[in-house]
């Protein structure tokens, strides 16, 4: 018990801390520091700081990964072999990412950890990521591609990572959306409401039509 306590306060600090400062600034001795555990702890438990970010992710993704599986089995099964509608995908994804930082620290961190992943330089997160859940999120563009058959993939590709960091900005900076709605439209916001409130957003961010194409640059300096 002891030693699951010491791991469980090591994740619980070094996710927080993650979220505040980003991973290159963040030292092993600001988490030691702050967790009351010496150096030796982090090593014994994870080995590396690059395994220690890796274990703060998977507390998230590994039951947000197996929400999503199940899901997509269950709307798979609905649906028969005919496209799952982009709205109900879209709500599914919502209601999976909802339902995981109830068994960890809050939607904030979760928001904040996922941006990191592509602000930062850390290749050996992203290649973790691949390789651990990359399954699941190619399953899901794969229900995407069939929802939105008329998107080119170069487009689909932009859109999906379009709609990710509109979510991610939004959650991230839930606290101080909310303190501006209650104070400037005296409107209290739940996380659910919100979320009501960003689907039409981004259903029709997918949906939107194709951009004209780009001219030719030879063409436009020939002019």
């Amino acid at each position: 018990m002891a030693q699951s306590n010491t791991v469980t306060r090591i994740l619980d600090t070094a996710e927080v801390l993650f979220a505040e400062k980003g991973f290159a600034e963040t030292s092993l001795r600001n988490i030691t520091t702050r967790a009351k555990v010496n150096l030796a702890a982090v090593n014994y438990h994870f080995g590396s700081k690059k395994a220690l970010i890796q274990a703060v992710f998977a507390r998230y993704l590994d039951p947000f990964a197996e929400r999503l599986n199940i899901a997509l089995d269950a709307l798979e099964a609905r649906y028969a072999g005919q496209p799952i509608p982009l709205e109900v995908l879209l709500e599914q994804l919502a209601t999976s990412v909802l339902e995981v930082p109830a068994e960890r620290n809050s939607l904030k961190i979760f928001m904040k950890l996922l941006g990191l992943a592509y602000t930062q330089a850390q290749g050996h997160l992203r290649r973790y990521i691949q390789e651990h859940y990359g399954e699941t999120f190619n399953r899901f563009v794969a229900c995407l591609r069939l929802a939105t058959p008329d998107l080119p993939d170069v487009e689909r590709f932009w859109r999906l990572h379009f709609m990710l960091g509109t979510v991610v900005f939004t959650l991230s900076g839930l606290d101080a959306l909310r303190d501006i709605a209650d104070n400037e439209y005296h409107q209290h916001m739940s996380v659910r409401d919100l979320i009501r409130r960003l689907r039409p957003v981004v259903v029709a961010g997918m949906q939107a039509p194709l951009p004209a194409p780009v001219e030719d640059e030879s063409a436009i300096a020939a002019h």
